[in-house]
């Protein structure tokens, strides 16, 4: 099989297409955290619930940037932990 752009982009090292995952850890911290933080939405409960929202999602961007399957998984670890910056930023 040849080793195209596109292959490089969208297939992991078995040759199957990866594009979506089972969560990992660091991502179902984020979602567990954020949802938590709709609930309490004041107090010093709602600032540690977004500190840790903020580090989960930024450990699983890091982890896909640097150890993604495929360059759409890094490109997206990329994308998202851009986004935290940008939106962090005040």
């Amino acid at each position: 099989m040849e080793n195209t752009l596109i292959d490089k982009t969208f297939r992991d090292s078995d040759g199957n297409i990866v594009i979506a995952q089972m969560p990992n850890l660091p991502l179902i911290v984020w979602i567990v955290t954020s949802l938590l933080a709709l609930i309490f939405t004041n107090g010093k409960i709602n600032a540690v619930l977004d500190i840790l929202s903020n580090g989960s999602l930024f450990t699983w961007a890091w982890l896909e940037l640097f150890q993604g399957v495929n360059y759409f998984r890094r490109a997206l670890g990329l994308a998202v932990f851009i986004g935290i910056i940008a939106f962090n930023i005040q």
